[in-house]
């Protein structure tokens, strides 16, 4: 390329030999990353950019940037113009302003309220982000590109998607006209490992006692369902929970969007699919479910239970697969089975509810909560054991609570983790099976667990 006369000063500012411009505005700054990304779109297509590697092109981008800025009379220190170059590359080759946030390891949770308002979760605390896109149109395109790579769709006539990202992160998108200001979008990253048990003990997430007697649950193949809020620490728990599965089971996992990420060799996973555009081909859980059965598992996961395939899933349990797990949402253990009931009614199968609460009573053994705080840690808040049914719903005896008693200086929970007294009647199964649980776990003498 040609260049203008210039000169650059010393504090590194390229300047035109002619009139002085101020500091470049945010405005300025926008307008020139899309001048430059549009010429070069117009000497090369999108499907030849991607081929150039990303050395050949940042030499293309920073001479068009240079061109510009002196064609322009824009005074920018080199930096400035870096970061012009770098963004430019993520429009090609990532997703746009989102890319420093998809590599920030920190962020849990990228939400886009609109082309403006983005915000970002780190430890669990939501705080604004120091981006935004040029327009709800620039939003658009980057919502497209993303689904787009994973064989999604996105349109009025399909304004709502949900999708797995190459790295694992969950993304959920919806456009107009389900939304009134403009496209929305929400992506949960999830780390590239299992939280290891140590960093749940660093965290407060448990305490060891509680860790051990979970790992016995599993161990002897109780039957589990672990439940809470959104992003309240479910699947990162079942994950971490996984790691007590011997090697010598088979498990089959179902999910609408892979998140697990389990420790053994011997695991089947499946995953839900959308329909075709024609209406076909669509692949619920309950499908996946029945399909599971066939498979001969020696544990099924259910990422998390949200239909009629609780039925399916309650019928697994009753027969021989036991040690199976699934998350659930839901506020409470005795919420978690109010749930359950509703999703086995959506099967529409002719259950009454006394048939229904008598399988959940018999399917399900234990149920962990989980909970996020606002100052943004997770913790298990109870631990409780299925006892039985009666007219008024399942029964539960709760063995381990959190009990919370305040927020110190720093605005943190504070609490501690205690035991209820309540000696489970699993503890038989635990035993014949050569694992012994601390009796001290369940007495209510000296501090918390």
């Amino acid at each position: 390329m040609a260049f203008p006369p210039s000169s650059r000063g010393r504090d590194g500012v390229i300047r035109s030999l002619g009139r002085q411009d101020p500091a470049v505005s945010v405005e300025r700054h926008s307008d020139l990353k899309s001048k430059v990304h549009r010429k070069l779109l117009q000497a090369l297509n999108s499907d030849t950019l991607r081929l150039i590697s990303k050395e050949r092109l940042r030499g293309e981008i920073g001479q068009a940037v240079e061109k510009l800025l002196l064609q322009e009379n824009i005074p920018m220190t080199l930096p400035e113009r870096d970061r012009v170059i770098e963004e430019i590359l993520d429009e090609v080759f990532g997703f746009g302003p989102l890319e420093p946030l998809m590599k920030d390891p920190s962020i849990t949770d990228i939400l886009v309220n609109s082309f403006r308002s983005v915000f970002v979760e780190r430890r669990g605390v939501l705080q604004p982000a120091p981006i935004q896109f040029k327009d709800n149109k620039h939003l658009l395109h980057i919502i497209e590109k993303m689904v787009t790579a994973v064989g999604r769709r996105i349109d009025e006539a399909n304004p709502i998607v949900s999708a797995r990202l190459v790295d694992g992160s969950r993304v959920t998108a919806a456009i107009p006209p389900v939304t009134l200001d403009g496209p929305a979008l929400s992506i949960r990253r999830f780390g590239g490992r299992v939280l290891t048990n140590d960093e749940l003990l660093a965290n407060n997430t448990l305490t060891a006692p509680i860790l051990q007697l979970l790992d016995g649950c599993v161990r002897a193949r109780l039957n589990m369902v672990i439940s809470g809020g959104s992003g309240s620490g479910k699947t990162t728990l079942l994950n971490a929970l996984s790691r007590f599965i011997p090697e010598t089971e088979r498990i089959v996992t179902i999910e609408d969007i892979a998140e697990l990420m389990l420790q053994q060799r011997h695991v089947v996973r499946l995953e839900t699919r959308e329909a075709s555009i024609e209406g076909q081909g669509a692949v619920t859980p309950r499908d996946l479910m029945i399909n599971a059965l066939r498979m001969r598992p020696d544990r099924i996961i259910v990422g998390e239970a949200r239909g009629p395939e609780a039925l399916d899933m309650l019928q697994a349990m009753n027969t021989g697969h036991d040690g199976s797990m699934t998350t659930m949402h839901a506020n409470s253990p005795r919420d978690c089975f109010h749930r359950i009931q509703t999703m086995v009614l959506m099967a529409n199968v002719g259950l009454t509810e006394p048939v229904i609460r008598q399988q959940s009573a018999s399917a399900i053994e234990v149920v962990v909560q989980m909970a996020r705080f606002r100052d943004g840690s997770r913790k298990v808040t109870s631990v409780a054991e299925v006892t039985g049914y009666n007219e008024e719903g399942v029964t539960l005896e709760e063995i381990i609570r959190y009990e919370r008693s305040g927020v110190d200086e720093a605005g943190r929970v504070v609490g501690q983790f205690a035991s209820t007294g309540y000696r489970p009647q699993f503890l038989n199964r635990l035993t014949a099976r050569g694992i012994e649980i601390p009796v001290e776990l369940f007495s209510t003498a000296g501090a918390g667990l």
